[in-house]
């Protein structure tokens, strides 16, 4: 039989069972290590999977995911439940991802006069004969900013107006970064390809 725990009345089995939501999130408000280790286990992989997108290496990713859960432990008591607990946090992820940006990237104010070749779109044909962690590693090989830019943007679905915000750039910038990232991308699966 699996092992149980009891913890202010409520049971955790180490199946991988989890109380229901209320509960887990009252009993981590309360600082309850083994609810925290819980909540923790059943939304990480979650939160690694978006981190990874922006940062390949692993000791920073995981320096990121415990920023994220240090973040979402201090604020839980400000979750509503109003909505999915996935969907709070990942926007907590993201910020904290974009502050790591912010503070690793020098080079990021940069004005650009000219958008040209903003319609340099990936041949989908091309991306799709590509293994999932080879398309990975190419945007993982982008410039710090164009990488954000294009996750913000591809994966997040963000207008570039928000992107902006998060990564204190102009709206201009985040447009011309994406496109620097698309022609980059392109030029790489290209090569691949031949």
């Amino acid at each position: 039989m699996a092992e149980q725990y009891n913890i202010s009345g409520n049971t955790y089995r180490e199946t991988g069972e989890v109380a229901d939501l209320t509960t887990l999130v009252r009993d981590c408000i309360a600082q309850n290590r083994l609810a925290q280790r819980r909540f923790y286990d059943r939304y990480s992989p979650l939160i690694y999977t978006i981190i990874k997108r922006y940062e390949y290496n692993e000791q920073a990713a995981g320096e990121i995911l415990n920023d994220v859960f240090l973040k979402v432990f201090t604020k839980l008591e400000q979750y509503s439940f109003e909505g999915a607990i996935e969907g709070w946090m990942r926007r907590i992820a993201i910020n904290t991802i974009t502050d790591h940006i912010r503070k690793y990237v020098k080079d990021k104010q940069v004005v650009h006069n000219e958008l040209q070749d903003y319609n340099a779109y990936i041949d989908s044909s091309a991306v799709q004969g590509m293994a999932y962690k080879e398309l990975l590693d190419l945007i993982h090989g982008l410039p710090e900013m164009q990488k954000a830019v294009f996750n913000l943007h591809v994966f997040e679905s963000l207008p570039h107006k928000d992107i902006g915000t998060l990564l204190n750039i102009t709206e201009n910038n985040s447009r011309w970064y994406l496109n620097m990232a698309r022609k980059s991308l392109k030029e790489k699966i290209n090569s691949l390809m031949k």
